[in-house]
């Protein structure tokens, strides 16, 4: 799934963790799941601890991280206006 399908599975609404970007609009914020991949938790173990969670979500938390990173665009990612 090239990046630009990934990162619209990527949120931010205002009224849930003050605007930090989420998943698909659930209270899982992007950054905890950086958090757990950073810590060495596993796909599985994060899948099984999350279940409304996608493996493309995880990716999608990866490819939000790269686009912050690489200074590219994230047009793709829809931000709900307060």
């Amino acid at each position: 799934m090239p990046d630009a399908q990934l990162l619209k599975r990527i949120t931010a609404n205002p009224a849930i963790f003050g605007g930090k970007p989420i998943i698909r609009g659930m209270r899982i914020s992007v950054e905890i799941i950086l958090s757990l991949l950073a810590q060495g938790e596993s796909w599985e173990n994060i899948l099984e601890d999350y279940p409304d969670l996608q493996a493309d979500d995880i990716r999608a938390c990866l490819a939000y991280a790269h686009a912050v990173i690489a200074q590219d665009s994230l047009d793709f990612v829809e931000v709900a206006k307060p």
